[in-house]
Parts: structure tokens; C-alpha cells; sequence
């Protein structure tokens, strides 16, 4: 196989570094083996790995964001479509855990497309993924007036009714999502001992407060389990049951996310596969929980606040005024957690792609100071691209859903981008790779699907591409419920075709200032890959 690498050094530690920072900054010899210097500081256990993981998961942001839309669509029945979304979920990421163990690389969903595909096929799928995860991070940061608000009415800036569906809620949202891009842009460009802290303490503390939520609203229950099996929503049951998975499809996604970080992972081979895994299993069992417990505890499930305030409804006039604002300070503390997680998967995504020289001014963007060891650049271009799409919040409280189901769709998208190419090769008798008995850095062997694996990918693929098309579905009851707003109706197919319209925009104009027969780094890359597997 023939390599290209890069003759720049990586970065040295800082003077006051430890024997255990050198010893953990040691270069990972499989990095060099897929043509990349070590840059980033490798720093992080399998832990921080988790958190990494469970953060951009994170079940109290998206749980409280998105419990109301569920309900109000699937009535209680609605519970039962987290576990099938987890499920679905669960598939995919077995598929992720088994190219994690052999592709620890950075803007992991772009490496694995490109290597299972083709460089073109590739750079398509990181493209939708880095668009993807700005909105993202975009719309996890407008979550804080689901419950600012509510802790302390001081919250409210804006002069008006909280609600993010008003005017003033959405204009509120968007400034209070501002203000914490600027923090969580700030941990982003310094240093990912910092980065790693914080997310850890959040972490520890959504884990922590999930547990005391479910415990108190068992405690509180106004009804049984069977309740699960009512009825109650808008349109007929299978609209509504498949509008109502779109409060699971949005929590359950950014599980790569300790993929993303296998530059900065000891031992990736091992750990991210676990992590990957252990983030989606326990995110998955904690917002089952929350939901059933909302929907046992709520004071009334036909006065229609369930539909309208969600959880955070269900706290305060079940807990009490004082207890319930304690426990949405911790949701609080989830939010900008979540936050600063999904903003740095995204940053990794973003240079993993400039450190190929296939994005507009790629050098800038894959540039890492030795001072720090972040991307810096990256970083501050995903704080600034969400910032802007908090503004669309001040043209119309429905830029709220739209904002949101349009990120969710582009990461289904481009899961399925990976998942569709490992089926194919699998199908081909290519994958798992003929070295495949090789170990992790200790000596292990990796993690395989074995003989489950081709049922397992056909599946994940085909229910990525299935929820793509139910999430992108242009329903009018969902994006445009008063009427008049035609593009928010259709905001989701228009988000997906503007992105796919600009790269393929870029990639010509970049292919005709491109010298005839001089191939890129990334293409380079891909061809030694390639020629490795046959």
C-alpha cells in the first residue's frame, strides 16, 4: 500500500505537560498507517470516550425538546416507538462499532464512506454530515428556552410569552443559544483537557439527574404502564406513530461521536467500538425511562399541556415549583454539555475533511496551533455557521421543528451513505477486510459482527433509508400547521437539496481549477486503500 503522510511534526506539549501527557500523546503508529501525522493530543479514556458519545446523545436536551411533539402527534401509544428507533439505532451502530475498531480516524462517517466507496461517494457523505451537525448544534442550543424560562423568568430576555412556539420564545431561544455558542466555541479552541472536563462533569450530572427524575416520577404515578397503549393523537395511527418516532430519531443519533474523537482516544481500536456502543445502549434504556415516566406521572393527559409543555410541564406541576426548577437547572446543565459535544463532532468532521484539502480554504480550517492542539479554525467556522441559523428562529417560531428535523434527516442520510456501501462490499465477499484477524493496540482481538453481519448491516441500511424519508416527509400538520409557509413545509427536502446543490457546485468549479491528471490527497489515500483490499 502506498501512503502519503505529511513531514510536519506533531504538535508539541505545552512545557508543564506530565510523564502521563507524553505518554498519551504518543503517536498512534495506526494513524500513520492511513496517512495522517498524530496533531491532536491523545488524552482521553474510555470515559471521556462515553461521555463524548453520551453527550451529543444527550437524552435530558432532546427528551425535554421533543416529548411534546410526540405526544401530541402519537398520544401515549407514542412510547412505543423508542424502543423500534432504538432498535434501528442499535443495528447501525454495530455497524459503526465493527469500522471503528479498523478506521480510527477523525470525521469518521466521511473516512468510512470514503474508503467503503469512493473518494467522490465520500466526500458527499461528510459534506451532508458537516451541514448536518451545524444544524445540529444549531438546534440543541435553541433547547435552553424549553427550560431556562421555567427556572428562573429572568431568562426571559425578551419581553412576552416563553414559549418557543410565540414569537418572543423563539426570539429568546435564539439569544440564549447565541450566548452558548460563544462559551462552548471558546472550550472548542483551547485545549481538550478543558473540553473533556467539562464534558465529563455534564455528563455525570445528566446521569445523575435522570436517575433522581425517573425515581421521583415513579414515585408519583397517577397511572399504570397500560396507559402506553392508548391512543389519543392527531391524524390516523400509523401518521401518527411515525411523526411520534420523531422524538427517539432525534435523540438517538451523534453515537459516532466517540469515532470522532479516535485521535485523541487511547487505545481507539478498543475503546471506541465499546463506547460507541455503551453510549446508545445507555441513552437508550434513560429516555425509555423518562418517557414512560412522564406519561405515568403527568397531572392530566387530555387537557393538552402534555402536548405543550412536555416534561418540563410534567416537573413542576407534579414535583412542585421549587424541586421541578432544581432538576430543569440540571437539564440546563445537559443542554450546554450537549452542546459543546455536537459542536466538537462537528469540528473534527470539518477538519478531518480540510486536512484532505477538499474544502474551501483547507488549510486555514485543518490548521492546529501547537500552543493548544485544536482545530481552532474548524471550531470557530461551526460556532458561527449555527449562529446564524439561530437567526432563522427570529423569522418564525416553526424554524424551531424545521431547524431541527432538517439536521436529523441529514444525518440519517449520511449513515445510510456509510451503512449502503459496507452492505455492498459485504455482499461482494470484501468486508470484514482479509486481515481482519489483526488485534487492537493490546493485543485483542477487534470487534466483529462475525456471522451476523450481513443481516445486521441489510437492516440498518434499510431503516436508515426509511426514517430519511419519513423524517423529510413534507407534512403539512407537522411544518406548516397555520398555513402560509410553504418552505418551511418543504424545508427539510429544500435544506438536503441546497447542500448536495453546493457541493456539487464546488466540486466542479474545484475540478476545473485542478491541474488535469493530478489527483488530490484524499484521492491518493483512497487508491492505496483500495489497493490494500484487493
Amino acid at each position: 500500500m502506498t501512503v502519503t503522510t505529511d513531514p510536519t511534526p506533531p504538535a508539541p506539549l505545552p512545557p508543564d505537560a506530565t510523564d502521563e501527557d507524553r505518554d498519551r500523546d504518543r503517536p498512534d503508529g495506526s494513524l500513520a498507517s492511513f496517512g495522517y501525522p498524530q496533531e491532536l493530543r491523545r488524552r482521553m479514556g474510555r470515559y471521556a470516550s462515553f461521555a463524548a458519545g453520551f453527550s451529543f446523545i444527550s437524552v435530558l436536551t432532546t427528551v425535554f425538546q421533543f416529548f411534546s411533539l410526540g405526544f401530541s402527534f402519537g398520544g401515549p401509544l407514542f412510547f412505543w416507538t423508542w424502543p423500534a428507533v432504538l432498535v434501528g439505532q442499535l443495528l447501525v451502530a454495530a455497524c459503526f462499532a465493527e469500522l471503528a475498531a479498523r478506521m480510527p480516524i477523525s470525521g469518521a462517517v466521511y473516512q468510512w464512506a470514503s474508503r467503503l466507496g469512493t473518494p467522490s461517494f465520500g466526500w458527499y457523505a461528510g459534506w451532508i454530515m458537516v451541514v448536518g451537525r451545524i444544524v445540529v448544534v444549531a438546534a440543541a442550543a435553541l433547547a435552553l428556552q424549553v427550560v431556562l424560562p421555567a427556572v428562573w423568568p429572568g431568562f426571559q430576555m425578551v419581553r412576552g410569552d416563553p414559549s418557543p412556539a410565540t414569537v418572543t420564545g423563539a426570539a429568546n431561544a435564539a439569544l440564549l443559544g447565541l450566548i452558548l455558542l460563544v462559551f462552548t466555541t471558546l472550550l472548542n479552541v483551547t485545549d481538550n483537557r478543558a473540553l473533556s472536563a467539562v464534558n465529563t462533569v455534564g455528563v455525570t450530572a445528566e446521569i445523575a439527574g435522570i436517575a433522581l427524575i425517573v425515581t421521583l416520577l415513579a414515585t408519583h404515578a397517577e397511572r399504570g404502564p397500560a396507559v402506553t397503549l392508548h391512543t389519543g393523537g392527531e391524524g390516523g395511527l400509523i401518521t401518527a406513530l411515525l411523526v411520534g418516532s420523531f422524538t427517539a430519531a432525534y435523540v438517538l443519533i451523534g453515537f459516532e461521536s466517540a469515532s470522532e474523537m479516535s485521535e485523541e482516544t487511547v487505545n481507539p481500536r478498543r475503546t471506541a467500538p465499546r463506547t460507541t456502543l455503551t453510549a446508545l445502549t445507555t441513552s437508550g434504556v434513560c429516555g425509555g425511562l423518562l418517557l414512560l415516566g412522564g406519561l405515568l406521572a403527568a397531572p392530566s393527559l387530555t387537557d393538552g399541556r402534555l402536548a405543550t409543555g412536555g416534561l418540563g410541564y410534567v416537573l413542576t406541576s407534579t414535583l412542585g415549583d421549587g424541586l421541578g426548577r432544581v432538576l430543569l437547572g440540571d437539564v440546563a446543565v445537559a443542554i450546554c454539555a450537549a452542546t459543546l459535544a455536537i459542536q466538537t463532532s462537528a469540528t473534527r468532521m470539518l477538519y478531518s475533511m480540510a486536512r484532505d484539502g477538499v474544502l474551501p480554504h483547507s488549510a486555514r480550517l485543518a490548521r492546529v496551533p501547537r500552543r493548544t492542539g485544536m482545530p481552532g479554525t474548524a471550531a470557530t467556522v461551526v460556532g458561527v455557521g449555527a449562529g446564524l441559523l439561530l437567526l432563522l428562529n427570529l423569522a418564525s417560531a416553526q424554524a424551531f421543528l424545521a431547524i431541527g428535523t432538517s439536521c436529523i434527516a441529514m444525518v440519517y442520510l449520511a449513515y445510510a451513505m456509510v451503512t449502503g456501501p459496507m452492505l455492498f462490499r459485504r455482499l461482494r465477499g470484501e468486508w470484514p477486510p482479509a486481515d481482519d484477524g489483526r488485534s487492537d493496540e493490546l493485543g485483542r482481538p477487534l470487534f466483529s459482527l462475525g456471522r451476523w453481519g450481513l443481516p445486521v448491516n441489510a437492516v440498518a441500511f434499510g431503516y436508515g433509508l426509511l426514517m430519511t424519508v419519513n423524517l423529510a416527509w413534507p407534512r403539512t400538520a407537522v411544518y406548516d400547521p397555520a398555513g402560509g409557509h410553504w418552505y418551511f413545509q418543504w424545508f427539510t427536502v429544500l435544506v438536503l437539496g441546497a447542500t448536495v446543490a453546493a457541493g456539487a457546485a464546488y466540486r466542479h468549479r474545484r475540478r476545473a481549477r485542478t491541474e488535469p491528471g493530478a489527483p488530490s490527497g484524499r484521492e491518493t489515500a483512497a487508491r492505496g486503500v483500495r489497493a490494500s483490499r484487493s
